[in-house]
């Protein structure tokens, strides 16, 4: 079962220690993180570009779902509950080829049922270079996804 945040919660140092998957190999990183926003960074490197020497738009799409995913999940612990996301719109605006992109989220919707954040992308300079708006479904305590237990919480140890 997901657990709840436990007192004390520090939402940066639980974010950044959970890094997995997608987050961890493109070398994601929280610099901040609340209820209220998240903000990430990621240092571009070769793995992030495509053909043509600038980011991949999946690079875009992916910081603006894990920060907006972020977000929400942060909103949902005390619950014990987690999300996933349902829709990811993404608009790419400007091309980057190196530098730092920073990430932000906050929520727009933030109900029982779904949450909706929007995530604007920028460079080193402060331009943005992608925008985006992702949808999720909350899930209750040992709901089924993929068929598993959608966890996000690593599990206590009984004592």
């Amino acid at each position: 079962m997901t657990q709840a945040a436990p007192d004390g919660f520090d939402p940066l140092a639980f974010l950044n220690s959970n890094l997995s998957g997608w987050s961890r190999a493109c070398g994601l990183r929280y610099v901040e993180a609340s209820e209220e926003q998240v903000v990430a960074e990621l240092q571009i490197g070769e793995q992030h570009l495509q053909p043509h020497g600038i980011v991949h738009g999946g690079v875009h799409c992916g910081l603006i779902e894990t920060t907006c995913s972020a977000g929400a999940v942060l909103c949902t612990l005390r619950d014990g509950r987690t999300v996933v996301g349902l829709d990811n719109s993404t608009s790419f605006l400007r091309p980057v080829r190196s530098g730092t992109l920073r990430v932000t989220a906050t929520p727009r919707v933030r109900g029982r049922r779904t949450h909706v954040w929007e995530a604007t992308v920028r460079d080193e300079g402060g331009v943005d270079v992608a925008t985006g708006r992702v949808r999720m479904i909350c899930l209750e305590p040992g709901a089924k996804l993929a068929g598993a237990k959608a966890e996000f919480l690593p599990q206590r140890e009984e004592s």
